[in-house]
């Protein structure tokens, strides 16, 4: 999983499953690399579903690219029914500096109106890409832990017992 294509092929559906520890837990990544362009957006509320966190991926030298990074990260709250959920902000192509549009200052500004952390990468030259997917996945176990909490207060509440309801 540690090559790079030069070829351009725009993406329709990818996944790559990768095992790997992050702060010493092990952890089993199921990757989904959707399509970014509008004729896939019908399938893309259907990955969104079933997403447990998102890399919300622009290219620093494409600011079309980065001006739908707030669309994106509306639709998954929209699909999640959710105020905020697992995500992070990915400038790709951090190695071709000469040809960048987007400044790290606005990015930075996005990621902060957003509330998601942001972090710059190149899938080129393998600077930060593992690193990306790894903050990804300490994001996912900080909101599922907070998660936890409220349900296991409603089961103290109720005296402990777990209740099965079948319909």
């Amino acid at each position: 999983m540690s090559y790079f294509v030069t070829d351009y092929d725009p993406t329709i559906e990818d996944s790559y499953t990768k095992q790997c520890v992050i702060d010493d837990v092990p952890a089993k990544l199921d990757i989904l690399d959707t399509a970014g362009q509008e004729e896939f957006s019908a399938m893309r509320e259907q990955y969104m579903r079933s997403g447990e966190g998102f890399l919300l991926v622009f290219a620093v030298t494409d600011h079309a690219s980065f001006d739908e990074m707030y669309k994106f990260h509306k639709q998954i709250l929209r699909v999640k029914d959710r105020d905020e959920f697992p995500m992070l902000m990915v400038g790709n192509k951090s190695d071709l500096d000469h040809q960048r549009v987007v400044p790290l200052e606005e990015a930075q500004q996005l990621s902060r109106q957003l509330k998601i952390p942001y972090i710059e990468c190149s899938a080129k030259l393998r600077i930060n890409v593992d690193q990306a997917f790894h903050e990804l996945v300490r994001v996912v176990r900080r909101f599922q832990i907070s998660e936890r909490p409220l349900i296991d207060e409603k089961s103290k509440r109720k005296g402990g017992k777990k209740k099965c309801c079948i319909l």
